[in-house]
């Protein structure tokens, strides 16, 4: 619900721009320090469906009260800037939650096929969310607030589940990165795992150690990871408000508008879901790399288009003509290409995460530190677009964003290595110094 928030704040709440602006850079930034601890805590904590559970209650709760104690034109924004430095520190412990417990219950091995499925899920939940937002807005427009009420209804969802979830289902060895399963890893085959789960008994016993935060954080690859990360979404994350304030302040029908601001997150989320079982389905086969390439030039071409649809946009409204219906609908249509950018993204980051803190025991903390620099990569965007927007109109905004995102995609192609590869490598090197067979030719290993 978080971008839906700024579309409410500007529309209904009549905040400016870069009000709005100061309010999610609080939240990023309070995202940015906590999300490292938050990691940290998950790597150390057994209790890790209790800690998510009580960070999805209480941010749901603090978005029901932003959005009854927001006042119109700012009047509390200190109140406001409270509230979402609180929030942030709190969705702070989400990612590394929901991960670390995934990766707690399948394994290493299984992380590629279920990353990728809790991401359609969660890309497809989103969407039934924000459409049913949308059509609240809509009916009960102006005064949308009755919109959020589906947070609570969602969260209500995410308790229940998370309740479904057998503790002792959940290895905290594997959760944290720490015991690496033994699969398949021939270097020149990508395809790692499936979904299941086998139990292996190594023929001598291993005394796993979990890597010191100092060592990791001399882990070169991470370094550089962590720098395109803070880079992509200092680029990409405030094109979507942007583009759903565009929707939502323009034009004669400020109804119609908010509807279309909200389909902006639907379509996008749709085209998410397909983004992340493509990712799923063949990043194990064809590597890490080429997939992140793919959502991460994706982003300047979005832009680019998006300069020349706000353009033409700009026209009409200089000539004092009504903006076509057709010109909204097809600056909508752009957020097939956000589909790709961030429903790629946000599922590889993840297993590049995975590939990167393999057999350190800090896959939480390795996490944490990534998702820290979305965070302020993120809250950058956020107050970036929207002083661009403000002052220099939002084409302009849109061609400064699509240069910007040319950086992180340049640097990925060039610096980054291939994760799978080196995620294979160190488990075959493992495998012979315990002293088992070549996995290629250990057939009761391989997971299938």
């Amino acid at each position: 619900m978080i971008n839906m928030q700024s579309a409410f704040l500007i529309s209904s709440k009549l905040y400016s721009e870069k009000e709005v602006g100061v309010l999610f850079f609080v939240f990023g930034m309070s995202q940015f320090l906590f999300q490292t601890p938050a990691g940290y805590i998950m790597d150390a904590s057994d209790r890790k469906v209790a800690l998510l559970a009580g960070a999805a209650l209480t941010t749901t709760a603090l978005t029901l009260l932003s959005a009854i104690t927001a006042k119109e034109y700012g009047e509390n924004i200190v109140w406001m800037v409270f509230l979402k430095f609180i929030q942030g520190a709190v969705t702070a412990l989400i990612p590394p939650g929901l991960n670390s417990i995934t990766q707690g219950i399948v394994g290493s091995t299984g992380m590629t096929k279920q990353v990728a499925d809790n991401e359609m899920k969660n890309h497809f939940g989103t969407a039934i969310i924000v459409l049913s937002g949308s059509l609240i807005a809509f009916y009960t427009y102006p005064n949308i607030g009755l919109l959020f009420i589906v947070s609570p209804i969602a969260c209500a969802g995410v308790i229940y589940f998370l309740t479904r979830i057998n503790p002792d289902d959940i290895d905290h060895d594997e959760a944290r990165g720490l015991s690496m399963s033994k699969s398949n890893t021939n270097a020149t085959d990508y395809q790692l795992a499936s979904d299941a789960k086998e139990q292996v008994n190594l023929s001598q016993e291993t005394d796993y150690t979990a890597a010191t935060p100092l060592e990791l954080l001399k882990n070169k690859t991470l370094l550089v990871f962590t720098v395109i990360c803070f880079l992509f979404h200092m680029s990409n994350g405030t094109v979507l408000p942007l583009v759903m304030q565009t929707l939502a302040i323009g034009g004669d029908q400020p109804r119609i508008g908010f509807l279309l601001s909200g389909l902006c997150i639907i379509v996008a989320q749709i085209f998410m879901v397909g983004s992340a079982k493509v990712c799923g389905d063949y990043s194990g086969r064809w590597g890490r790399k080429q997939l992140f390439l793919i959502g991460m030039f994706s982003v300047p071409l979005r832009c680019l288009i998006l300069f020349a649809l706000t353009g033409i946009k700009n026209g009409y409204e200089a000539d004092g003509n009504a903006i076509p219906v057709a010109l909204e609908i097809v600056i909508l249509s752009t957020q097939v290409l956000d589909g790709v950018g961030a429903g790629v993204f946000g599922t590889m980051y993840i297993l590049v995460t995975s590939d990167i803190a393999a057999g350190t025991g800090r896959f939480s903390l390795t996490l944490g530190v990534t998702s820290a620099a979305m965070s302020i990569g993120g809250t950058v965007s956020g107050y970036l677009g929207q002083a661009l927007a403000q002052d220099l109109g939002y084409q302009t905004a849109f061609m400064i964003l699509c240069i910007l995102s040319l950086v992180p995609a340049l640097a990925y192609t060039i610096l980054m290595p291939e994760t799978l590869a080196i995620k294979n490598v160190d488990h075959s090197v493992e495998n012979m110094e315990v002293g088992t067979e070549t996995p290629v030719n250990n057939e009761e290993r391989q997971i299938v």
